[in-house]
This record gives C-alpha cells, sequence and structure tokens, in this order.
C-alpha cells in the first residue's frame, strides 16, 4: 500500500498568525527538535518555501548526515498521484479530456467498466477517491511483499476493472484508492499513445525544472537513498510498471520537489502551469470530503490549504502549500514512518507554527505494571489470535501460526516489533485497564481478549440504535471544522470535516471512544437529559463542541 492515511483530524488552529521565512540554521534547528535520537534512525530532506527557500538535512544519529545530499533522490510514494492529476489535467486543457467524462470512454475495447444502478465512474470520482473502485490492485502475481507492486501491470489492471462491482454510487463516499490510480497512468498513457514516464518527463519535470525526478530511468548524477522500515532496518525499493506508475512511482531529490512546489504556488511559471490551477480547483461530488484533483483540502482559519503524504515500504513524504500566504512545505524522508503517524506533525507546524511539532520517539522502558495487565491472549481478526508474554521486563508478541518476536518500546507509549514494521498501541481506559491496537500496512486491528462477552472487551456496551438515535446530529468544533455523529447499521459513527467515517464504541451510556485512533468522546446533556454538546479527546487534545 502506498500510505493509506490513520490520522482522524487534520486539525488546523484558528488564531491569526504572520507567516515569515526562515534561514537555512533556523530550519535545521527546528527539524532537529523533532528528529534528533528518533528510535527509527531516520534522516529528513526538508524546506521551506516562502520569500526564499530554506533547506535543511537532518539524521536522527548526527554521524549519518553525511549520507544524504542535494543529489538524493527519495520514493515520494503518493505525492505522485498530485502529479498524475496534472498530467490529466493537462489533457482536459488540450480538449482531450474531461472531467465529466466516463471512464468507460479511456478503456481498451472488450474490457467492461462497472456501474451502480446505472451510475456511470467519471474520471473526477477516480481523482477525488470516490469511484467505488477497489483500494488495492490484484496481488496475486506479487514475488515479494517488500516490494508488492512490481509485478503489476495494465493487463492486470484492467482484468480487475472488468471483475470489480460497485457497492454504492460513484461520487457519493470517499475511499481511497491506490488501484484508481494505477487504472488512470494507465488510461492517460492510452489516451497520448506516450509511455508515462516519457509524458510525465516531457509535460511535467522538464517545464518544471525538476531535472532529477525519474519513475523507472534514473539520470546519472542522482543516488537513489537506501530506504529503511521504522526499526531501522534496510528495505527494498519499491518499482513499479511504467504506464500504471501514477499511483506513486516518482522518485525526486529535494530541489525536484522545491521546484515542484514552487510551481504549484505560482513561483515559476511554465506551459504545464495552466494545468497545475486546474488541480486546484475544488471537485464537487457527492462526497462530503472536500478535494482538488488529488489534492486534500484541510481547513486553515477562513481557507484551505492543500496537503498530500506519501508512503511506500522504506520512505515517507509530505507535501503542503497555501496559494494565499504563498508558503510551501516538503518533507523526504528514508524511512517508511506511516505507522507511527508520518510526516504531518513536522510538515503541519513548518506550514504553520502554531500547529505542534511533535517530539522524537526514543527507545523507553515500558512500566511493569503495563505489561501485567496487557500480557493474556486476544483475537485480532476471526482466526487470528495473538498471544502476548513477558520476559524479564520484554514483550513478546505471537500471532497464530507465526514466530513469537520481541517488541521494542518507545516514549510515545508504543510497542513496536524489532523485525518488521508494526506498532502495538496501548491507550488507557477510564478503568483503569487498557485497549490495544495493532498496526501494520495501513490496517487497524483492535485486539480483543478471549474470554470477553460477545467478541467485545468487559469495557464496551452495546446500545440499542434508538437510544444512539439520541446522539445524532453535526458539533462544531471549531471554525470550518465539524463533527457529524449518525447511527448505520445499528452503530455509531462520526466523521470529521474532510475526513471519513468511523465507529464509535460505547464504554458507558453517553461515553464512546474509537479505539484505532486513540479518539475518545464523552457526550454532554441538560438538565433535561437532551444531548447538547460533546467533548473529544485525542492524543492529549480536547476538543469541545456544542450539537448545532
Amino acid at each position: 500500500m502506498i500510505k493509506l492515511c490513520l490520522s482522524v483530524f487534520i486539525v488546523f488552529n484558528i488564531c491569526s498568525a504572520s507567516i515569515q521565512a526562515m534561514s537555512d540554521a533556523e530550519l535545521k534547528s527546528v527539524v532537529e527538535k523533532r528528529l534528533l535520537g528518533d528510535r527509527t534512525n531516520a534522516c529528513f530532506a526538508v524546506a521551506v518555501i516562502a520569500e526564499n527557500v530554506s533547506r535543511a538535512y537532518v539524521c536522527a544519529d548526527p554521524k549519518n548526515n553525511a549520507l544524504i545530499t542535494s543529489n538524493s533522490a527519495f520514493e515520494i510514494g503518493s505525492v505522485t498521484k498530485t502529479m498524475t492529476a496534472a498530467l490529466l489535467a493537462d489533457l482536459v486543457l488540450q480538449g482531450k479530456a474531461s472531467l465529466d467524462d466516463p471512464l468507460s470512454n479511456y478503456v481498451p475495447k472488450g474490457v467492461s467498466v462497472p456501474s451502480f444502478e446505472g451510475k456511470p465512474i467519471l474520471l473526477k470520482h477516480i481523482v477525488t477517491h470516490t469511484s467505488g473502485l477497489p483500494v488495492v490492485p490484484d496481488f496475486s502475481t506479487a514475488k515479494s511483499k517488500e516490494n508488492p507492486y512490481a509485478q503489476v501491470d495494465e493487463a492486470s489492471v484492467f482484468k480487475t476493472l472488468s471483475t470489480a462491482q460497485l457497492t454504492r454510487a460513484p461520487g457519493s463516499q470517499y475511499e481511497y484508492s491506490n488501484y484508481a490510480m494505477m487504472l488512470l497512468s494507465a488510461v492517460i498513457a492510452r489516451r497520448t499513445t506516450t509511455d508515462f514516464e516519457t509524458l510525465m518527463r516531457t509535460r511535467l519535470f522538464a517545464p518544471t525544472g525538476m531535472d532529477g525526478a525519474f519513475i523507472n530511468q534514473k539520470p546519472g548524477n542522482i543516488n537513489l537513498v537506501q530506504g529503511h522500515t521504522p526499526n531501522g532496518k534496510p528495505t527494498s525499493a519499491w518499482t513499479f510498471q511504467t504506464n500504471v506508475s501514477g499511483v506513486g512511482g516518482v522518485k525526486a531529490t529535494l530541489e525536484d520537489m522545491v521546484r515542484y512546489l514552487q510551481a504549484e504556488i505560482g513561483q515559476s511559471d511554465s506551459n504545464i502551469s495552466p494545468a497545475l490551477r486546474l488541480t486546484q480547483q475544488p471537485v464537487k461530488t457527492a462526497s462530503p470530503v472536500p478535494m482538488a484533483m488529488n489534492w486534500i483540502l484541510a481547513p486553515l482559519d477562513d481557507r484551505r490549504v492543500y496537503v498530500h503524504e506519501g508512503g511506500t515500504g522504506g520512505f515517507s513524504a509530505f507535501a503542503a502549500f497555501d496559494l494565499k500566504t504563498q508558503r510551501a512545505v516538503i518533507v523526504l524522508s528514508d524511512t517508511a514512518l506511516t505507522t507511527i503517524g508520518g510526516l504531518g506533525t513536522l510538515g503541519n507546524h513548518l506550514l504553520d507554527a502554531r500547529l505542534p511539532l511533535g517530539k522524537p520517539r526514543k527507545i523507553a522502558v515500558p512500566d511493569a505494571e503495563l505489561l501485567a495487565q496487557i500480557t493474556g491472549d486476544y483475537e485480532m481478526l476471526p482466526g487470528l489470535d495473538m498471544k502476548l508474554t513477558t520476559v524479564n521486563g520484554k514483550l513478546f508478541a505471537q500471532a497464530t501460526g507465526q514466530a513469537n518476536y520481541e517488541m521494542g518500546y518507545d516514549s510515545a507509549g508504543d510497542f513496536f516489533p524489532l523485525d518488521f514494521d508494526a506498532v502495538l498501541r496501548p491507550a488507557k481506559r477510564t478503568d483503569g485497564g487498557y485497549m490495544l491496537v495493532f498496526l501494520q500496512s495501513g490496517a487497524a486491528y483492535p485486539l480483543r481478549k478471549l474470554g470477553s462477552v460477545a467478541g467485545h472487551d468487559a469495557n464496551t456496551i452495546k446500545l440499542p440504535a434508538t437510544q444512539l438515535d439520541e446522539y445524532s446530529g453535526l458539533y462544531r468544533l471549531m471554525a470550518n471544522f465539524e463533527l457529524k455523529v449518525f447511527v448505520e447499521n445499528n452503530a455509531l459513527m462520526a466523521q470529521a470535516t474532510g475526513q471519513g467515517a468511523f465507529v464509535l464504541e460505547a464504554s458507558t451510556k453517553d461515553r464512546f471512544s474509537a479505539d484505532a485512533f486513540g479518539i475518545v468522546i464523552q457526550f454532554e446533556r441538560d438538565a433535561k437529559g437532551k444531548v447538547i454538546s460533546l467533548k473529544l479527546l485525542q492524543g492529549g487534545n480536547t476538543l469541545e463542541g456544542k450539537k448545532q
């Protein structure tokens, strides 16, 4: 997977603040506060674009600083999708495509395209992740988990399309789809009769001056950085077959990404500039998630900023810009950080210093009481259990049919396997016990202690749908940021502005949680017992909202 985001909220403060340029030294100092001593041993290449451009190359262990230079290329993962959108926008401006065109107009003869109750998939549904198509491609031909996309070709992508079925109307619901973006790059290549890398190089890289950027044809003066898992182990590079690489196949240096974002905010001008401006226009669908063409629109004060993160098996990337303040940020890392939050805190802080910077995750020693409480047998999935044991103050985890893995522990309170990329996250409950969530490959698996009633932990209760209806409504947490609470399939759901919906489980009558995201919601009632507001607690922060 290429960065399936686990964050529930991208929340920006609403107070006014001045936006100032930074020197290289000032930027380095900020990055060091976030990274030095981090248990991942990651290296970052960072740039802030304002009146000037400041750059910094920083590693968690300073002895590694020489490994990253201006000629170092990083896998940028899903940030590639914004570039694929630029190529589609270029076709639109040439009169060769329209966002309102049915996808069926662009596929080879004999390939069928699914629809839902007569409603077709349009190109705009692809670039807003509302197509309803599968989340990932068919990996049945994958030879390596470390390089999963390498064997996925155009034939496989079109075969999947012919067998896909939609469960809802296209455009109605946001669901991030890597598969749909592989499909889009294939149809763009078909429409232009040019291979996708040549098209990317001639229509985007060359006009913007991205001389070191590539997909499979690396320039001779560029060095591809070695990627790592978050436990510091080297891992395989991810490769993509050229015409389906628009999902996440671009590799680029920091300077390449600086030039790309300078073009996005209008600091440079070329024949691709009109297409970049078109990708920035909001695309209207029935989905409540605000999207431009593959750019996520996140609320900031009275406007929205453009954000996209990316991640592969060994790399992370963050790109964001604010057209009003003419400020842009790029962060590249030689380490896959998706399971521990990605690069968002640093990137958001550099975009607006009012937002929290985040801290390095340092190796720590777990509390004996914590170890004692979480030791036991759990169900992770039907048919897949996990056993947690403690030996000499260290935690070990063993899933059904797998080896027994030692777990490290960090200052953020997460356990992590020493041998592969995953996180076991404990969250303390109000009764003093702990909820456990296992995070791996973009998915979150709440662990249920074996022996609990009806598959639920003792701290969760079931409420009837009629009682859940009391909580339904829209709660304003801050300007331009609301939480919609509703009942679906006899479960209470919540959905924040610009985000996907998630399930809430009741621990008491008015207290609910979303274990996978570390969220607790406490509903408040008036003297007559009517629900009037809520408090949302996440990551040590509290937001309050009145029911509208």
